[in-house]
């Protein structure tokens, strides 16, 4: 995620000589991106003494292992930005100290295309140019949207912190279903991934509801009236999502623990 928002960034146009990246094993695609910008990786922290923003992007289960080591990154009084899923804004208290300014986001992985949205909440100490300044690096990988309670953090989460994946996952299933019924694997596959992309973009672009563009495709009797007939029973897709959503969020939750 970290890597997905780097790249938005990039292509928003940051200064990459005003960017650096603490990673003792980034990801080739994102060693492959620091390389080609001359983005610095792994100075010394004792070298960084002006830190604006600090952005954590590491795995929930690592993050005290990972953030004792940058506790002097505090002298600079940055933002601290924690796109880590359950990791509490009381945790950065602990190890930052309770005057540190942390605010807590989650975006999504269609920030690197600028097409993602991040909801996000801060503590009493971060300031209103801190805030600002937080809502424009947020802004050039897609929607930024303020909650009003640190636990609705969790449910965001759910729903659009793993969300690309469960659409991603509905292509897979939509592909694979036309592939029993007979259509070649390749396109069934590029049938699945047009319809999902454009669909998407047309509720974006068209800002209409959702439901009306569903009833828009429906006719009575039709095709799409007989497989909704399925997909809308009562133990059709409404329920699986609640259960799934209901899932991520208190394993979110479990998280913080």
């Amino acid at each position: 995620m970290g890597g997905a928002m780097l790249e938005g960034w990039l292509k928003s146009g940051a200064d990459p000589q005003k960017i650096l990246a603490l990673d003792p094993k980034p990801p080739q695609e994102v060693a492959d991106v620091l390389t080609k910008h001359g983005i610095r990786l792994n100075p010394t922290v004792a070298s960084i003494t002006d830190a604006e923003v600090l952005v954590v992007a590491v795995k929930p289960q690592v993050m005290g292992e990972v953030l004792t080591g940058l506790v002097t990154l505090q002298k600079s009084k940055p933002l601290i930005l924690s796109i880590a899923a359950g990791k509490t804004i009381a945790n950065f208290e602990t190890i930052f100290g309770e005057e540190a300014a942390v605010l807590r986001c989650m975006p999504n992985t269609p920030a690197a295309i600028g097409r993602g949205i991040t909801a996000m909440v801060g503590n009493a100490n971060v300031s209103h140019a801190q805030l600002a300044l937080a809502k424009r690096l947020l802004a050039t990988t897609g929607e930024v949207v303020e909650v009003e309670r640190e636990d609705m953090i969790d449910l965001v989460t759910a729903v659009s912190g793993s969300g690309p994946a469960y659409v991603f996952y509905l292509v897979e299933c939509l592909a694979q279903a036309g592939e029993k019924l007979g259509l070649s694997h390749d396109l069934a596959m590029k049938l699945a991934r047009a319809t999902v992309a454009g669909s998407g973009e047309l509720m974006r672009q068209s800002g209409t509801a959702a439901a009306t563009l569903r009833q828009n495709v429906t006719s009575p009797g039709g095709t799409t009236f007989a497989a909704l007939q399925v997909l809308m029973a009562d133990d059709g897709m409404e329920p699986l999502f609640e259960r799934a959503i209901k899932a991520a969020a208190e394993r979110a939750k479990e998280l913080s623990g």
